[in-house]
Formats: structure tokens, sequence, C-alpha cells
């Protein structure tokens, strides 16, 4: 969606500063609110020709509600030195070695960042997308070829609303957040949008195609439910 879509402002609640995000979408029949972690704020999706104001209408109308979800929000976690991450189901330390020469590195179970501190988060962020990258993109050409299928490009972003995407043209976008994941939760989210090469819907073949890859769907699902929060902490 393009910027000049989105107007971003505040509103005082009950003396609580909201940051408001106001999106457009061509598509939407109605003004769908949802609140956002990262901002903690509120977000609010409006059809193509829908004033501000219903934005700011349905933001006031529904503010208990708003303050209650941000009320339950965990506080977000810097990647900075000490703070203990997830790879893949193991547990690791984040360490700050202002002397080391290499960017970043695994070793034993501590994750060391080399470089000026203030680098620290910016630098930890990237060596997680490069880890993410290098753990999906061989799982989704190996589950592509078994369905006789090619993957084009694939991103790893930052994304929101969702853990992976697909495009009928065959590129793939993934939250490198799933990094922080088990093992099992991102081979289902890998067998997921590779299924949707076959198939660009949730039909009963979709879910035959992601069956034929034997992860735990079910499972996985409950997990991302559960601690889908937990990963979008990080910052």
């Amino acid at each position: 969606m393009n910027n000049n879509n989105i107007v971003e402002t505040e509103l005082c609640v009950e003396d609580i500063i909201i940051p408001v995000k106001i999106r457009r979408n061509s598509r939407a029949l109605r003004a769908i609110l949802r609140v956002d972690p990262k901002t903690r704020g509120a977000i609010v999706t409006l059809p193509k020709y829908a004033s501000n104001n219903d934005a700011f209408e349905l933001v006031h109308r529904s503010s208990d509600w708003i303050l209650k979800r941000l009320a339950k929000i965990p506080a977000q976690i810097k990647l900075g030195d000490g703070v203990k991450i997830s790879l893949l189901g193991q547990d690791y330390i984040i360490y700050h070695d202002l002397a080391s020469k290499v960017t970043a590195k695994k070793m034993g179970h501590e994750i060391i960042i080399g470089g000026r501190k203030e680098h620290l988060e910016r630098r930890t962020r990237d060596w997680l997308k490069k880890q993410a990258k290098e753990e999906i993109l061989p799982r989704a050409m190996a589950m592509a070829k078994i369905i006789d299928c090619k993957i084009g490009r694939l991103s790893i972003r930052d994304t929101k609303s969702r853990w992976g995407s697909c495009t009928s043209g065959g590129n793939m976008t993934f939250c490198w957040r799933l990094i922080m994941s088990p093992d099992w939760v991102l081979d289902y989210v890998v067998a997921h949008e590779v299924s949707h090469l076959l198939h660009m819907n949730h039909s009963a073949s979709f879910w035959r195609t992601v069956d034929r890859f034997n992860v735990k769907v079910k499972e996985a699902k409950k997990w991302l439910s559960n601690n889908g929060a937990e990963l979008h902490r990080y910052e």
C-alpha cells in the first residue's frame, strides 16, 4: 500500500495518548480496528471513500476495548547485551564484545555481536534476519521441489499481520521473527506458503498439499497463537 494512503495521528482518551494509524483499502467493506503492539496504538482500516472522522469516532467508541488491550501488551525487549532469545527452540544469550572483529557469530550458547554499542540492536536484528533467510530458503526450495514447483523471489521482512505470504508469481515473504520459533513451527509456516504455489486459497486441496510435508499443522497454529505476541516484543 502506498504511504500516501496512510495517515498517522494521535488521540487523547482518558488522559492517555493513543497513536492512531489510518489506512485505506479499496477492498474493505467496513471500518476495521485493531491494536498494534509495537506502537502501542490503534490501526484503523477504512473503505476507500470513508472519512478520517469515521476512524476517530470508531476509536473513541471503542476506547475502553483499546485501553484494555493495550494494558495487556507486555513491554518491548531491546535486543541488547545479556538478553536471552530462542533460535529454533534453543536458548541463547546475546553478548556484546566490543573487541570482536566479527560483526556477529554464534558460539556455544552465546550470540556474540561485535562493534560499537550504539549499533548493537541493529546488528543483532540484521544477523537474525540473515539466519532466518538461511533457514527458510533451502526449506522452501526443497518443499517446492516435492510438489514440482519453483519459488520466485524470497524476502525476509518485519511483517506484523502475517508470518508469511506468497504471490501468484511465486514470490514469498516471511517474518524474520520466525527464526525465534521452534524448528517445527518454522517448517509449518514454510509448508503453508509453499502450498500456495499450487493453491492460492485455503481449500481442502490446499490443506491436503500442506499435509504432504508432514508438518504439525494444529500444534504450530496453536503455538503461534499463544506465542506470536512474545516474538513481536523484540525490537
